[in-house]
């Protein structure tokens, strides 16, 4: 049944790839990095964002995301160009053309109309992160302490003035940024921070690897990861979910996720078959 229905997402999808790639080359706003014409499929993330983006023990660029633009690339016969990049610079280096895409745990909501969005493929959430021994069971113990978070985040924008939890960033007696995660923890274990707002992801990665540390049982919200594209990019957007429509029917989809759920991305966090219509599809028949 499941092939069923992906069969019909997967000729839906690439029926609208097929019509976009005829122009691809004559669309420049489309277009970007040269991808039509040298094949590169240059993705703009975060080197310290693990499991999704990060360098390995070899000193090679892996993770979650990477690996799947690596199938996807594999699909297509392009060339894929990881490009490690300053997560509060990725506006800059999009509409500049540095980069094809930003895929490295973006969250899309909130931002649909500064980004072209895949369909999701990750349920994410963001938590805050303690050690064991702070007092801090709850977010109302957070009145007056030390959090930290990542510069231009989606933590960051949920704490801020306009964001959903303003009330509870106002109770914080400083809210720190951090270029990346890795340095925040740092700071956590040195004691300068009490606590960091982080995806949940991430968070069960680092706090996997660290003991006397753990993820408050309250999450600021919940939300959701998709691949992110300059505004109006929708042919290089239709080309990418084809392509995850079908690691999705082939297996791939599934066999990457599997590498990384003991890291902190567990099965009921992946959404893409849902995004997808099969989930829904399977069980309405």
């Amino acid at each position: 049944m499941m092939k069923k229905v992906l069969a019909g997402v997967l000729c839906t999808a690439m029926a609208v790839s097929a019509l976009g790639m005829v122009s691809f080359a004559d669309e420049t706003e489309a277009g970007s990095a040269g991808l039509a014409t040298d094949g590169k499929f240059v993705v703009g993330f975060d080197a310290e964002y693990p499991p999704y983006g990060y360098m390995d023990d070899n000193g090679d660029y892996t993770g979650f995301d990477l690996e799947l633009a690596g199938a996807v690339c594999d699909l297509e016969g392009w060339e894929l160009v990881a490009r490690p990049i300053d997560w509060d610079s990725k506006d800059m280096e999009l509409e500049s053309g540095n980069i094809d895409c930003i895929w490295n745990g973006f969250t899309m909501n909130g931002r649909e109309d500064s980004y072209t969005f895949s369909v999701p493929y990750v349920d994410n959430s963001q938590v805050i992160v303690v050690a064991d021994d702070s007092g801090i069971e709850s977010l109302s113990d957070l009145e007056g302490k030390v959090v930290g978070v990542q510069a231009d985040s989606a933590a960051l924008a949920l704490l801020e003035e306009d964001g959903d939890q303003a009330d509870l960033g106002a109770t914080f007696g400083e809210l720190q940024q951090f270029g990346d995660y890795n340095t925040a923890f740092a700071e956590l274990q040195a004691g300068s921070l009490d606590a960091v707002a982080i995806d949940v992801g991430v968070a069960n990665y680092q706090t996997a690897g660290r003991e006397g540390y753990s993820i408050l049982d309250e999450s600021l919200n919940s939300e959701q990861y998709a691949v992110g594209f300059k505004k109006g990019n929708d042919v290089l957007c239709e080309t990418i979910n084809s392509d995850l429509a079908v690691l999705l029917e082939n297996g791939t989809f599934d066999e990457i996720a599997a590498k990384y759920e003991e890291m902190g991305i567990p099965s009921d966090m992946l959404c893409l078959a849902e995004s997808l219509g099969v989930k829904a599809e399977t069980e309405a028949e």
